[in-house]
């Protein structure tokens, strides 16, 4: 760990510079006791690199790890059995990854749901709809952490009880943005997840970090959804790095007039996978997909955060599929305002219509 936090702790040491030290002289241990004479024999190592190396010492690497323990972070390198197999497989893995919370086994499932600060409330409602139908699936949801469709993806995790992991572009010593720090907080105290990052702790945020750490929520999962992008989003970027990565990328489309949309439309005018509910997600996963189908039993458990409306209909859907007609005398629910919350039961992933204006509930079998 001293050896990765030697070389990772040199100001403009990112991934790739790691990775050329580390092959230039067989292991971190020797990259890092190299020295300034056989460092500048690398490629791509000049007097800058060689220099912040050098200003590296065994002081610095103290502080760094009691700032991590002070905030009781775990600090995981390339080699750590518990660093992320998933982020492992990209071309350029953070050398070290810094986790507030815990991550699991399981988080090796998981979605990439990114999109943009400045949203619509159309992109807001749609991204905590997705967080939820994609945490209630079994999936863990990362993203950015960012003001708009990340925050609404988070929180739409965990309303559904699910997991998700929130990439920083900044170190973990402290939140960002501040709004967002009870959030994070709720995901490390309730084991729902966890906050990570690869910048060292005490690093503050600067712009040209966010484009890095879109490679790691892509690289963590196993698809990304776009849900809201202008022309020149960063979400666009993240995109474009799961599709190096040889993840699934998927977009949901929006207005033609919205600038915010522009982006997702184009990237489904390009064969971008349009999505529109949970199965166009899961179709495209195999047999993923087909494992993570949910099985719901009749008288499965109504999921949270449902109005008194959606609640009885469901409730009443129980007993098996039954025409709008049925519903409305089974419930006594007026027939406009059922319909209104058949419409949004059928959004939200948990209804399906049939022909003739017959509903049943969603139930997966795994096949």
């Amino acid at each position: 760990m001293r050896a990765y936090l030697r070389l990772h702790l040199a100001e403009g040491i990112g991934a790739v510079t790691f990775k050329k030290l580390t092959e230039a002289f067989g292991s971190v241990a020797a990259a890092a006791a190299a020295g300034p004479g056989r460092w500048r024999q690398v490629e791509g190592v000049g007097p800058k690199k060689i220099e912040a190396l050098g200003e590296v010492t065994d002081e610095l690497i103290d502080a760094e790890l009691e700032q991590a323990h002070q905030r009781d972070a775990t600090i995981l390198c390339l080699e750590d059995e518990a660093y992320p197999a998933a982020l492992k497989t990209i071309h350029d893995p953070p050398p070290v990854l810094y986790v507030l919370g815990r991550l699991r086994d399981t988080d090796a499932v998981a979605m990439g749901v990114v999109g943009s600060r400045r949203c619509t409330i159309y992109g807001a409602e749609q991204g905590e709809r997705f967080g939820q139908l994609l945490g209630r699936a079994g999936f863990t949801v990362v993203s950015g952490g960012a003001r708009g469709i990340d925050t609404a993806a988070h929180r739409g995790a965990l309303a559904a009880g699910g997991r998700t992991v929130a990439v920083m572009g900044c170190g973990l010593a402290t939140f960002y943005p501040a709004e967002n720090a009870k959030l994070f907080q709720r995901i490390v105290d309730e084991d729902a997840g966890a906050i990570v990052s690869e910048i060292p702790m005490g690093r503050a945020v600067e712009s040209r970090n966010f484009p890095k750490r879109n490679r790691i929520i892509s690289g963590l999962a196993l698809g990304v959804l776009i849900v809201e992008a202008a022309k020149r989003s960063g979400s666009l970027i993240t995109a474009r790095e799961a599709n190096e990565q040889g993840r699934a990328v998927f977009a949901l489309p929006g207005r033609v007039d919205s600038p915010l949309s522009f982006g997702t439309n184009a990237l489904i005018r390009d064969g971008v996978t349009l999505v529109q509910n949970l199965d166009d997600i899961l179709d495209q996963l195999g047999d993923v997909g087909e494992k993570m189908a949910i099985a719901e039993a009749p008288d499965a458990a109504i999921p949270a955060g449902l109005t008194d409306s959606e609640q009885q209909l469901i409730t009443a859907l129980g007993a098996g599929e039954r025409s709008l007609d049925e519903l409305v005398r089974a419930t006594d629910i007026p027939s406009g305002p059922a319909a209104s919350a058949l419409t949004m039961l059928v959004l939200k992933g948990l209804v399906v219509q049939r022909p003739g204006n017959v509903f049943a509930r969603k139930r997966r079998g795994k096949r």
